[in-house]
């Protein structure tokens, strides 16, 4: 019997593409320790975008969240996604930080690295996968996954064959817009399986309603394990559910690890946090839906909330199918790059800007960064005029951005002096420069508060 892995990503990408992030750590702190004896391959759990929403909007420590999970999670290998050059952020960090981060990460309990780039250009991940390898983590490369002219077989087997070069542990193809058909996953995955000899792993989301056939299809090419959310967090833009794929799965002859009556406690527990999220309107039920337009403009889960959420603050939620119309033009003018953070927030940022301004009137200072070269090689031809425009007489650079940077982690450690406490909160700094630093100001004043009602109850 084959054993198929699968990992829970309600404490991450579930909760990131239904509540962009919104989810503290005191709504999952009592399930933890029943999720830890479900039988999970893996808790997807940090990473994305919680490092960001646990400063800014959760008035949480992200490191310290790391901790609490891995005090409650013993025996559950607890899995992360990294951006590579770009850690958790969106713009190109020095390697000295990159190592840093990747090596405080697994002191703080993370023992799965899924490390990906967003243009699949491998020299934005040497370095932090270096590090993994080095800390004996697991180090698993991404492929993002991406339908355009330049994007074909044999390229994805090619990106396969590169990354075991590499040292990776393991593969896993990234559909973080759910577009991969049942067809394409199982092309994709038995090219990989016959090129290389780590373990192939598969993530998508609902978006689209293609995600279970497409994993199914995926697992029959011999895909070792797949991402799922439980059920009450899933489908729409979250991933496939986890106890509808252990059926079907187990049914079918495999073997998942999972046990039922576990994940329907899990369930259980999610099931009234779900309907809270709803009642506020912090779950949009947009997406919650099936959005089969998706197949044309590829918006993963995650961008499409961050869309809405861009067009309320405007006024302007009625432009919205403009808007997705206009993505997959700014994807070609900037030559088919896969729409995965920080590549799907620079698309579509410039989407909005284009429909709300006027093409082009307005080009947004990541998507001119782009254009320099700082983001790595465009898969494939940029818009020659529009580059030229945007850039003027200024030359794009052809080497690897983060070999022009300048260490920074001891420079930053030694102007927080007095402000910050630990390597981690000058990491969180670097990262989020004036989130952390309101952060530290308001941890500050919410320890003096507790202070001083412990003296007067005293």
């Amino acid at each position: 019997m084959r054993k198929v892995h699968i990992t829970e990503t309600v404490l991450r990408d579930a909760n990131q593409s239904l509540i962009a992030t919104r989810m503290p750590f005191s709504d999952f702190e009592g399930i933890l320790e029943t999720m830890d004896k479900a039988g999970y391959h893996s808790l997807e759990c940090w990473g994305g975008a919680t490092f960001d929403s646990c400063l800014r909007y959760l008035s949480e420590d992200p490191w310290e969240r790391l901790r609490k999970i891995k005090d409650k999670v013993k025996n559950t290998p607890l899995q992360m996604l990294l951006r590579g050059q770009n850690i958790l952020g969106y713009r190109h960090y020095p390697d000295d930080v990159v190592r840093k981060f990747v090596a405080h990460a697994v002191d703080n309990g993370m023992d799965i690295f899924r490390i990906f780039d967003a243009l699949n250009d491998f020299r934005n991940i040497c370095v932090a996968l270096d590090e993994v390898l080095k800390r004996n983590a697991h180090a698993q490369g991404a492929i993002c996954y991406t339908t355009s002219p330049v994007h074909t077989l044999e390229n994805y087997a090619k990106l396969g064959k590169e990354l075991e070069e590499m040292g990776v542990h393991s593969i896993c193809i990234k559909d973080m817009a759910g577009i991969c058909g049942p067809q394409e996953a199982y092309d994709i995955v038995k090219a990989l399986k016959e090129t290389v000899k780590v373990p192939v792993y598969f993530h998508t989301h609902g978006t689209t309603g293609l995600g279970p056939i497409t994993y199914f299809k995926a697992i029959e090419a011999g895909c070792d394990g797949i991402d799922c959310a439980i059920s009450s967090f899933s489908n729409g833009t979250s991933q496939p559910p986890t106890e509808t794929l252990n059926f079907a799965l187990k049914q079918a002859g495999y073997d998942t690890g999972l046990d039922e009556d576990i994940t329907k406690e899990i369930n259980d527990y999610f099931k009234p946090i779900k309907e809270k999220y709803v009642e506020s309107g912090q779950m949009d039920p947009f997406v919650m839906g099936v959005e089969t337009d998706a197949l044309v403009y590829q918006v993963p889960g995650g961008m499409l909330s961050n869309l809405i959420a861009q067009l309320k603050a405007q006024n302007a939620l009625d432009r919205l199918d403009e808007v997705l119309e206009e993505i997959p033009n700014v994807r070609k003018d900037l030559g088919y790059p896969p729409l995965v953070t920080p590549m799907s927030q620079m698309v579509g940022v410039q989407a909005v800007l284009n429909v709300l301004l006027g093409r082009y009137k307005n080009v947004g200072k990541e998507v001119k960064a782009y254009f320099k070269g700082e983001y790595g090689k465009a898969p494939g031809e940029i818009n020659k005029e529009l580059m030229a425009e945007v850039l003027g007489a200024e030359e794009p650079i052809t080497g690897r951005f983060a070999d022009t940077l300048e260490p920074q982690f001891e420079k930053a450690k030694e102007q927080l002096k007095g402000v910050a406490r630990s390597d981690e909160d000058v990491l969180s700094y670097i990262a989020f420069p004036q989130i952390a630093e309101k952060f530290f100001k308001e941890r500050e004043e919410r320890e003096n508060i507790t202070v001083s009602y412990s003296i007067v109850k005293k």
